[in-house]
């Protein structure tokens, strides 16, 4: 989203290979905690991370699909995710300026840690086995991890906190970044670097919510 191509189509993302070696490894009839994140890649607004606890065998239907899934269906699986008593649940977020500060790896990283925090809280302080999706996860509290590339079309656990981390995120845009800055269409884009979104910021200018660091190359 950082470069000068000016075209209106968005490239279609590298698709990395599903680690089915890692999920092969993972420990059965076991609980799983996943996380995962969104927002790393927008122009503007926090990055949001999302870890879930499911018990072993816990069952969410079409969770699985939650990449290709409509923002209505993602809202359905959102509230089925957190009305369940059986499932552990938290968000981290990293706001502009910490990703500023830090750089929107680090932050996060930190995202992910403080939804880890609270899960382990809530599970009072022993976190069954911790996936992550991607390549990478730093963590100076939390060492029983695995990195799972594309875990959220493996693993349950990870795909539910990818929609947790993106309704969450998705909610927040339209209804806090929007209102405070509708000039923008945040509601529309949820800050990623669209035709749209990049030819509003030309007109009117960057915003507190818009990471400059992301902007130098629009």
């Amino acid at each position: 989203m950082n470069g000068r191509h000016r075209s209106n189509a968005r490239a279609a993302p590298v698709q990395q290979p599903a680690d089915v070696g890692a999920l092969a490894a993972l420990p059965a009839n076991t609980a799983i905690c996943g996380v995962d994140e969104a927002g790393r890649g927008p122009l503007a607004g926090p990055v949001i991370a999302a870890a879930v606890v499911l018990p072993a065998g816990h069952h969410i239907e079409r969770l699985r699909e939650s990449k290709m899934a409509s923002e209505q269906q993602r809202e359905h699986l959102y509230e089925r995710i957190v009305s369940d008593t059986e499932i552990i649940w938290a968000v981290g977020r990293a706001d502009v300026e910490r990703i500023e500060a830090i750089n929107i790896l680090q932050a996060t990283m930190e995202a992910m840690n403080e939804a880890l925090r609270s899960v382990s809280e809530q599970c009072g302080g022993a976190l069954p086995c911790i996936c992550v999706d991607g390549k990478y996860f730093r963590s100076t509290d939390f060492t029983n991890v695995r990195t799972i590339v594309r875990g959220d079309a493996l693993v349950p656990a990870i795909a539910a906190a990818s929609i947790l981390a993106k309704v969450t995120r998705d909610r927040w845009m339209r209804e806090v970044a929007d209102v405070a800055f509708p000039q923008y269409g945040f509601a529309q884009h949820k800050g990623y670097g669209t035709a749209a979104h990049r030819k509003a910021i030309k007109q009117y200018g960057a915003c507190v919510l818009h990471r400059a660091s992301f902007l130098r190359r629009i």
